[in-house]
């Protein structure tokens, strides 16, 4: 569990580290800003929220559950509930792509956080809010606008590798038809419908929050919603793009698999061709009959192997300049994990910062 609490007070200056009493007041207040952070929650946090905050009980469920929850948002009257989705770049290793969670509590002078995972986006926030009150400045709304933004702007970099994935896919399934690289297709496909069933639905989310259905959002960060929204729409076409590249990887993988039995029955049939006439002359030859020609003759078994060795060239020679004989496929490429570079996440370089700070500590 890990608790961050930031307060702007009336006379401009922010305060961190406020006590559960402390929050409190400043919640009654009505003045200023508060902002707390809630990672990795557990059940005491819970209590923090309905003690303090007093918000409903369904609510605080969803933020304790581990169990993934689609966006949604839900209007408490004194405050919203919205859950969100980002992509989850703490996990090591992932062979696809996976989803974080980040629930918002918005009021009219508060904003609380809540996830489960590390999400660089939020760290973000709490370095700039660190550095200068200036994003607690222009009210709670605008706060949690810049939470969501920072949030889908980091799923952008997911997406410029997963269309670097699809098309490292798409040249291995014209090049190998090799059980791998179905697994690499599979695991493609598997990350779009990830970001897609999370990413269409908060489409929606953000669309009704930029056209003035909820009085806590005031006229003028509507529009910053909207670009939100439009962040979405980008994304959510390109999603789209890398999903078509999937579904063509794998018409051409089934593709590579009937030309490569294709290719095995060739082979068969040049088998075949060659040893045709072979079976023919030992068929001839090994017939027991008294007056057979060259059947006395000295040389006749030479002969005959060395005509079969001819024919057996000669058939070569034929098929190779037909093309018959395919060069060798190229050695399979293993994928790379769906893991972005950490320098191209918004909120990297304080989490990086914070890691060096603690183990000089």
């Amino acid at each position: 569990m890990s608790v961050s609490s930031y307060y702007l007070d009336e006379t401009g200056a922010v305060q961190t580290n406020l006590s559960p009493s402390r929050m409190s007041e400043a919640l009654h207040s009505g003045k200023g800003l508060l902002w707390v952070d809630i990672s990795e929650t557990a059940e005491n946090d819970g209590a923090l929220l309905a003690d303090v905050f007093q918000f409903h009980r369904l609510a605080i469920e969803d933020c304790v559950e581990s169990q993934i929850h689609p966006p949604k948002i839900d209007d408490y009257d004194d405050y919203l509930f919205i859950v969100v989705h980002g992509i989850n770049h703490a996990a090591e290793a992932v062979e696809a792509v996976e989803t974080a969670e980040l629930e918002l509590f918005l009021g009219a002078n508060y904003v609380v956080s809540n996830h489960n995972f590390p999400l660089y986006s939020v760290d973000e926030l709490r370095r700039l809010v660190e550095m200068s009150p200036r994003p607690l400045q222009r009210g709670a709304d605008f706060f949690a606008y810049l939470l969501i933004d920072a949030l889908v702007d980091n799923v952008l970099p997911t997406l410029d590798l997963m269309i670097d994935v699809a098309e490292d896919v798409e040249e291995q399934a014209l090049t190998t038809s090799h059980p791998a690289t179905l697994q690499s297709i599979q695991r493609l496909k598997r990350s779009v419908r990830r970001v897609h069933r999370t990413m269409v639905p908060q489409r929606e989310l953000l669309n009704r929050l930029s056209r003035g259905e909820f009085a806590l959002i005031r006229q003028q960060t509507r529009v910053f919603f909207r670009d939100v929204y439009d962040h979405l729409v980008l994304i959510e076409d390109l999603n789209m793009d890398i999903r078509e590249s999937a579904d063509n990887a794998i018409t051409t993988y089934l593709s590579a698999i009937a030309n490569r039995q294709n290719e095995t029955m060739k082979v068969l049939a040049v088998v075949g061709a060659i040893f045709l006439p072979l079976t023919l002359l030992a068929g001839v030859y090994g017939m027991n009959f008294d007056y057979m020609p060259e059947l006395r003759w000295h040389y006749a078994y030479f002969v005959v192997i060395g005509f079969m060795l001819l024919v057996i060239a000669g058939a070569l020679v034929l098929f190779w300049k037909r093309g018959w004989f395919r060069p060798r496929p190229l050695p399979v490429q293993i994928l790379r994990p769906f893991a972005v570079e950490k320098d191209k996440l918004r909120g990297h370089a304080s989490r990086e910062g914070e890691s060096n700070s603690h183990e000089e500590e």
